[in-house]
């Protein structure tokens, strides 16, 4: 007998060799006809897979992620065996889970897929998950795999086991494909009752651009029918939202071939706004102890060689920058910590000089894939609110609540309601993916539990989740309609003070290693702008809104008193403009809806007269006739329920 420990505490016995299905149809057959995958010992594994030793058990239905990945991986499998009942002599690349839905590479030879496919791919999907075909785990020895792949000629299979060790390669079947895979993968084909595919799109195999490109194909599947169509109504939404759309509709930002993929132009308006976030983040930084610093944009190889960077980003980088002199290479800088470490570096500190808080709004370069880039959110030159706490151990703790305070109020400010905290970890069962003591490593991760609880948030533990130099915290928020995003990151290293040879003098008057804690509660500016306008669909709050009122006189003979009137409320810091265009009041009403101008502010002779202003809200309408001053109060309470004015000016 085996001892069974659910997620509740309790213990249940059963024979050795039973299977987490079979554990839950001794619950529930309801719950039986649910259960995706399993969770044995925290690994996620085949809910049909015999436990044959006492476990901790947690059954993972669609209300879990790990289920919710473990059908969608399961219907790749699904739409490859639909392709190669439709598209003989197919290959196959890799085909994942993603964060919704799934995607497969392939290979189709002479064939060539488009959207107009997909009708006949789903409904061929929908033929075979109908025949309920059990997901079936074979282990297979590497000269077996070898000499299968070998007899269906797919070379990228044979690739991908050059890789691998025998003794640690399984195949899945269902129906009548088979696949290289580790799994996890639900029981039957029966669960995936809803399928879409999305898009079609080309990826080199293996992510480089040398090898022969694939068609990548993404779906999306679901248990019922209704989630699918709430999914896609949501997804329609969104595209309504895409920052793209509305970046170039309000006046944002633009790309240009010209200038280079992934490298965007910020427009009067977009600076603006993102004018606004940075001036906003440094007067909070100011205010709790934060010194601005500023780096070049380009530093000697060694820098990021002696960081450790150059080894994890060099194949991502920019080509070097070489100068006249043999040997000596620069490059686009890809993180500012390393610069950050030599400015501390540049003087000797006392233990009563910590902590100390270096922030800087600067500029990185990657060299993302063009098939990666993405809008704002994914680019190759970005601006990150980088600052670089440099503390005793003993402040850890108390630095981090005190980044976790400025996180919130940024959520505040721009309406972020939902979010999670995710607490990253060490693998306690693999040590030696991490540098650093084990006290310093229990240290760090207790001040981050610590601090969380202390404000409360709303946390998730993620073991194996840290970086290899230390724990960290991110904030894991939810938009208006649903998504989730990550923003907001503090990271706690002991890597970088040693690999600079950082120090401090002591109460001892001895030598110290100062940790450094990374944060960013904005990521990028350019990501982070991405989301906020997805979030509010262009609608931004009022306090960052690039333009807050416009000033709109029916006709020319007005347009003296609409300056007047925009030149008055610049007195009361109310960002004003006046549209004089010689159009109707109706048509500039309307345009200015579109640009989602919060308030917009009609003239005419009975305003002029009465010293007023006629106020209508963005998608509100009208708030009747009042004076400058009294609009002027309402923009401030309006503003000051928003954000702690004292900050803001």
């Amino acid at each position: 007998m085996i001892h069974i420990t659910l997620p509740d505490g309790s213990v249940r016995s059963y024979e050795s060799g039973i299977t987490a299905l079979g554990i839950a149809k001794s619950i529930s057959e309801g719950l039986a006809r649910n259960v995706l995958a399993a969770e044995v010992n925290g690994q996620v594994t085949d809910a049909t897979r015999p436990i044959t030793t006492d476990a901790t058990l947690k059954l993972l239905t669609w209300n879990d992620d790990e289920g919710k990945r473990t059908l969608w991986h399961s219907s790749a499998h699904l739409m490859a065996e639909a392709l190669e009942a439709l598209y003989p002599g197919v290959k196959f690349g890799i085909g994942p889970a993603i964060e919704t839905g799934f995607y497969y590479d392939v290979d189709l030879g002479e064939h060539s897929i488009s959207s107009e496919d997909f009708p006949a791919i789903e409904a061929k999907m929908k033929e075979l998950a109908k025949k309920k075909s059990a997901y079936l785990r074979k282990e297979v020895s590497k000269a077996d795999a070898i000499a299968y792949f070998t007899e269906k000629n797919d070379p990228y299979k044979l690739d991908l086991l050059e890789n691998l060790e025998d003794g640690s390669i399984t195949f899945y079947s269902q129906g009548e494909f088979t696949d290289l895979c580790r799994g996890p993968h639900i029981p039957d084909t029966e669960f995936i009752r809803a399928i879409k595919l999305m898009n079609v799109a080309g990826a080199y195999w293996k992510g480089d651009e040398k090898n022969k490109q694939l068609t990548r194909i993404y779906g999306v599947t679901f248990p019922k029918p209704s989630e699918l169509e709430e999914y896609l109504r949501v997804l329609e939404e969104a595209k309504k939202r895409d920052h793209r759309k509305l970046g170039k509709e309000l006046e944002l930002f633009i790309f240009s071939d010209k200038v280079g993929q992934g490298l965007p132009l910020w427009l009067p308006k977009g600076t603006a706004l993102r004018e606004r976030l940075v001036d906003y983040l440094k007067k909070a930084q100011s205010a709790t102890g934060y010194v601005q610093v500023t780096t070049p944009h380009i530093a000697h190889k060694d820098l990021y060689v002696c960081s450790g960077h150059y080894d994890k980003y060099g194949a991502d980088s920019f080509q070097p920058i070489r100068t006249p002199a043999e040997g000596e290479e620069f490059f686009l800088k890809p993180m500012n910590c390393p610069h950050h470490c030599e400015i501390y570096k540049a003087k000797p500190h006392s233990y009563k000089d910590l902590p100390l808080r270096l922030a800087e709004f600067g500029t990185v370069y990657r060299y993302e894939q063009s098939g990666e880039l993405h809008g704002l959110t994914r680019v190759r030159g970005f601006t990150q609110d980088d600052a670089h706490i440099f503390c005793r151990p003993d402040q850890v703790k108390e630095e981090f609540v005190k980044v976790i305070d400025l996180v919130l109020m940024i959520f505040k400010a721009l309406d972020f309601k939902e979010y999670v905290a995710q607490i990253s970890l060490r693998d306690p069962e693999n040590k030696t993916k991490y540098i650093g003591s084990d006290e310093n490593w229990e240290k760090a991760e207790r001040a981050i539990i610590e601090a969380a609880a202390e404000r409360g948030l709303n946390t998730v533990v993620e073991l194996g989740e840290a970086a290899f130099y230390g724990p960290k915290l991110d904030f894991m928020v939810r938009d208006a309609i649903g998504r989730k995003w990550q923003l907001g990151t503090i990271q706690v290293d002991y890597n970088l003070p040693e690999r600079f040879e950082l120090e401090y003098t002591g109460a001892d008057n001895m030598k110290h290693r100062p940790v450094m804690i990374h944060r960013a509660p904005f990521g990028s500016l350019e990501r982070f702008v991405a989301v906020l306008i997805e979030h509010c669909a262009g609608v931004f709050p009022l306090w960052l809104a690039p333009e807050q009122a416009v000033v709109l006189p029916i006709s020319d003979r007005f347009n003296d008193y609409a300056k007047k009137v925009a030149d008055l409320l610049k007195t009361y810091d109310i960002r004003a403009a006046v549209d004089e265009r010689a159009e109707r009041a109706g048509k500039k009403i309307r345009d200015a809806e579109l640009r989602k101008v919060p308030y917009m502010l009609v003239v005419g002779e009975k305003e002029e007269q009465s010293d007023t202003i006629s106020v209508r809200r963005h998608a509100e309408g009208d708030l009747g006739s009042m004076s400058v001053v009294t609009f002027a109060g309402l923009i401030n309470t309006e503003i000051s329920g928003q954000i702690d004015l004292s900050v803001l000016h």
